[in-house]
């Protein structure tokens, strides 16, 4: 029973002994990483820095200005003055464009055979709506497409 005893107290110390081993071993492999880690984030601090201040060199009112002369018949843009602020009950917005007229729905299937590229949609939005013609979307001047 002793030797029994001895020989499973031999093996737990073996086992332990390797289990202890490997954790060495896992511990070693984690500070490296938390080193590269470490040196990675004070790399990009660094990288952050030089960033805000090409920033802050290119945001130089001096600079702006020049360029807003430089690009005035394509921008048009003014210097902001005192006299150029005013309420909200000055500023002319737009007039909303005109409603889409809505269409019946017997006449949907031969508005689809007419129409072609136009897609027409059903919108609910907690009633049954009538469809509506929403034109395709096209491609921007810079070749994306458009939403």
């Amino acid at each position: 029973m002793r030797s029994m005893f001895y020989a499973l107290s031999i093996a737990a110390v073996v086992g332990l002994a390797f289990w202890a081993y490997d954790e060495g071993y896992e511990t070693r492999q984690t500070e490296r990483e938390v080193a590269r880690l470490e040196r990675e984030i004070g790399a990009r601090h660094q990288e952050l820095s030089m960033l805000r201040a090409e920033w802050a060199y290119l945001n130089r009112p001096d600079r702006l200005h020049e360029l807003v002369e430089m690009n005035f018949e394509s921008l048009g843009l003014i210097p902001l003055a005192p006299d150029h602020f005013a309420l909200i009950e000055q500023v002319g917005y737009p007039r909303p464009a005109p409603e889409v007229p809505v269409v019946a729905r017997d006449q949907q299937e031969a508005l689809e055979e007419s129409i072609g590229d136009i897609i027409v949609m059903t919108h609910r939005f907690g009633a049954d709506a009538a469809p509506r013609l929403i034109a395709p979307p096209t491609l921007a001047d810079d070749g994306e497409q458009l939403p």
